[in-house]
């Protein structure tokens, strides 16, 4: 709407636009010098789109205003502030609703379901639009400055919708999309754990989720996800792999721990008897878990003092069992063990116990005999 200056004019029309000074305010009306013999008048109700409790809450006297003529009666001319800010803020509104702008906006008034915003016109943010959370109290959002996005604008139904969760969501997206161009395959990074579920967790590495496979969670193997981690902890996690087009991203807790050969030498030594549970037969031994994660071979030759064609013939898996150490190396991760040593040892204690037991006996017999052959003597003489 172009503007007109008629403030030499001795009437003015209906839907004119002229420019006047503030000289009066009142408790529901501001009065206005537009250079006629009568002053204007600008109702309370024409001086926002948002809701005031008094004209000085918005103008102050001596202030320049461009108003537009709302209606002409005897000597009173009505005019409104609200109308002129009205068609301009609609141009704008449309114009940063066409190139999807981004707008900063004061939020004005918690009011049932949302907020309402001053963008030129009276601004709505429902809630579910507020936050990308639940927002229980918008008791502190009262003067705060937002930015928001135009998501629905209708200037016949007088509808200015807006958007703060969509500017939100859009800066978390460019920072997830940055955190991935910044990983690298073997990075190790502090990461919370945002959710579990029964293949694994997803953590939060940066404002990007990765998930820890259950499978990579610890080196020993993991039943339930729960067992190891917890929602809200922080860890320290490797990365594996990144997918840019999927924006996944494969992380590993187990990377970052001590492996459970480090430092075995100093835990178990070649000789040792331990005990170890059978996990797996193959046709030359059996491997028995000695630790969590650490297992040693006992080859076929090493499980029975007699000939055997199979492990199967003497062992199932599941078994508990004593074995012998006969190697361990940390730096090839291998351990030689021997049920046939530890039988043998066994079986040698058992003879040095009953050699023992039989020289006792003897040593008995020869001193009873002694005693018994003393006595005869005495008789005999």
């Amino acid at each position: 709407m172009s503007e007109t200056n008629t403030n030499d004019l001795d009437t003015v029309s209906v839907g004119d636009i002229i420019k006047g000074t503030v000289v009066k305010l009142e408790e529901k009306q501001a009065f206005v010098d537009i250079g006629l013999k009568s002053e204007g008048i600008i109702p309370i109700s024409e001086i926002s789109s948002l809701h005031i409790e008094h004209p000085s809450d918005v103008l102050k006297e001596g202030e320049e205003l461009t108003l537009k003529v709302k209606k002409v009666e005897d000597d009173d001319i009505i005019l409104s502030k609200k109308a002129v800010e009205a068609e301009r803020a609609w141009a704008e509104l449309e114009e940063k609703y066409k190139n999807d702008e981004i707008i900063e906006t004061e939020v004005k008034e918690i009011v049932k379901g949302g907020l309402v915003v001053d963008v030129g016109l009276r601004g709505f943010i429902p809630a579910s639009l507020v936050e990308t959370y639940y927002v229980e109290d918008f008791s502190e959002y009262k003067n705060k400055q937002l930015k928001v996005k135009i998501i629905d604008l209708d200037k016949e139904q007088n509808r200015v919708i807006l958007s703060h969760r969509a500017v939100v969501e859009e800066e978390m997206e460019e920072k997830k999309k940055e955190v991935l161009r910044s990983l690298e395959v073997g990075q190790v990074l502090e990461g919370t754990v945002q959710r579990i579920t029964n293949f694994g967790a997803f953590v939060d590495v940066g404002g990007v989720d990765g998930l820890v496979h259950i499978s990579e969670l610890a080196h020993e193997h993991v039943e339930n996800t729960s067992d190891v981690v917890s929602e809200g902890e922080t860890i320290s996690v490797e990365v594996l792999s990144i997918d840019l087009d999927t924006e996944r991203i494969s992380l590993s807790r187990k990377n970052t721990l001590p492996g459970p050969w480090s430092r075995i030498e100093e835990r178990i030594s070649k000789g040792d008897i331990v005990e170890g549970t059978v996990r797996r037969l193959v046709e030359f031994g059996a491997f028995i878990e000695i630790e969590p994660g650490v297992e040693g071979l006992v080859h076929i030759s090493q499980i029975a003092n007699r000939h055997i064609a199979t492990p199967h013939e003497v062992l199932k898996e599941g078994d508990k069992i004593k074995v012998k150490v006969l190697d361990v190396s940390e730096e090839n991760k291998r351990m030689s063990l021997s049920i046939k040593d530890l039988e043998e040892n066994e079986e040698n204690n058992e003879i040095k116990q009953y050699q023992s037991y039989a020289n006792e006996e003897d040593q008995s017999s020869f001193q009873l005999g002694d005693l018994i052959g003393d006595k005869l003597n005495k008789y005999k003489q």
